[in-house]
């Protein structure tokens, strides 16, 4: 969400005694503070739910003199999932320990770095009329990077998780219940973040009208279907944006890979270079293994290939091969990794190089592996991947439909109609999402 956040005022509470926030979040960043929603009074009234700079997930409510505050000792790293947050404000519970709760994942957080429970009956500086309530920062900054969906309040009741998710009877995996929750209360909603035309839309029996400031950016990575995105923690000073989708480059010679691999199966993802600066060596767009690490080019070994630049080469470990035209700003390069029979194939602006043919099977016709000289098969659980050997910024599209915050203006889908890429996919290729995963290998 970047600069982007929420907001709307709140009318007369039903009971701000008591009331519970669920809400569904892909982390973008971490050793920052990252605030997800509060409200905010002043420096001494405010409540506030956020990750803290130590990755704990933290949320207090200070009335001064008194602060209210439950802080994880568990931290929170996880940048390529999506987490259920469920936190309970319960004052008027006889328990002590009831009165405020965390939830992750349908599991009640217990270990606490900071437990201080309210007292009996204490009210809320959130559920207050007037009120405003923002999603995504807090007043004085500090905003949430990365994606949500489906964040829900309900005013005057103390729910449990399931109210808004479930396990999965063949994976086990909680998964989301989709749905606003019918009694919100006086000043319930339900942003479900996923009409792509009305992204801050109130989908609760309330209907608020919240206000967006910034600009929201629809995606089709949701808690139902995680896509990849670029590792934010496979990083070496480069700083990651829109969703862990915009990879800027601080330091060079270095290579990011994506938070999903590919065991098998046949995949497709986009991206586009919007400065793409020639340095030593260039750009290279391609796949790598777990064997290229952040600190090394792309091309440092031989289970590396990328796609430069500068020349049009294919680069890995073994060296340098033509290969395809030179690339530059504005340009999107293809990369379909067909792991089942060992090759990559590469396009430019929608036109394969080399003539390549990724639906060619055990062939590799045109694979960018598959050359005279230094051509060799793929092995292992294979990532898209990317370097720079100087300050590049690239965009990928893992199917969400977007090169940071530009829409690909076309509605090309996979042959399972998943995702939205500027070109047309490859027969049998998928975008890279737990969808897919699940139905044809990874």
């Amino acid at each position: 969400m970047a600069t982007t956040y929420c907001y709307y005022t709140q009318t007369t509470p039903t009971d701000n005694n008591t009331w519970t926030l669920s809400m569904w979040v892909k982390r973008g960043v971490t050793g920052t503070v990252q605030n997800l929603a509060g409200a905010w009074d002043d420096g001494s009234n405010h409540c506030i739910f956020r990750f803290n700079a130590d990755n704990q997930l933290d949320w207090y409510d200070y009335q001064d003199p008194a602060s209210f505050q439950l802080k994880t000792n568990r931290q929170f790293r996880d940048v390529g999932a999506w987490y259920h947050l469920v936190f309970v404000w319960d004052s008027d519970n006889v328990t002590e320990a009831d009165r405020m709760q965390t939830w992750v994942n349908g599991v009640r957080e217990t270990s606490f770095a900071t437990a201080d429970y309210p007292t009996s009956g204490a009210p809320t500086v959130i559920n207050v009329s007037g009120r405003v309530v923002e999603i995504g920062r807090r007043s004085d900054g500090g905003y949430f990077s990365g994606e949500m969906s489906w964040v829900q309040f309900v005013d005057g009741l103390a729910l449990a998780p399931t109210a808004f998710g479930g396990v999965d009877a063949t994976s086990g995996i909680w998964k989301i219940n989709p749905g606003a929750y019918a009694t919100p209360g006086d000043n319930g909603f339900c942003l479900a973040m996923e009409d792509r035309t009305n992204l801050d839309l109130d989908t609760s029996s309330n209907a608020f009208t919240f206000t967006t400031s910034g600009t929201l950016t629809a995606t089709y990575d949701n808690p139902s279907n995680n896509f990849a995105t670029m590792n934010a923690l496979d990083n070496d000073s480069s700083t990651f944006t829109n969703g862990n989708t915009t990879l800027t480059w601080t330091v060079t010679n270095k290579t990011n890979k994506s938070t999903l691999g590919m065991a098998g199966g046949k995949w497709y993802a986009e991206c586009k270079g919007t400065d793409v600066n020639g340095g030593v060596s260039g750009t290279l767009i391609g796949v790598g293994s777990a064997d290229n690490v952040m600190n090394t080019y792309l091309s440092s070994t031989n289970s590396g290939w990328g796609y430069r630049c500068q020349t049009g080469e294919i680069q890995n470990g073994a060296g340098n091969e033509a290969y395809g035209d030179t690339y530059t700003d504005g340009d999107i390069i293809g990369v379909a990794i067909d792991v089942d029979n060992g090759y990559v194939y590469m396009s430019k602006n929608g036109v394969w190089q080399d003539s390549g043919d990724p639906t060619s099977g055990a062939s590799g016709t045109g694979a960018a592996n598959n050359q005279p000289t230094y051509g060799s098969v793929l092995s292992g659980t294979q990532f898209f991947a990317c370097s720079s050997y100087d300050t590049d910024v690239l965009s990928w599209n893992f199917g969400n439909g977007y090169f940071a915050t530009t829409s690909s203006g076309t509605t090309e889908a996979d042959d399972a109609d998943i995702g939205q890429f500027k070109y047309d996919v490859p027969a049998g290729f998928y975008a890279l999402c737990t969808k897919n995963i699940k139905a044809y290998g990874g």
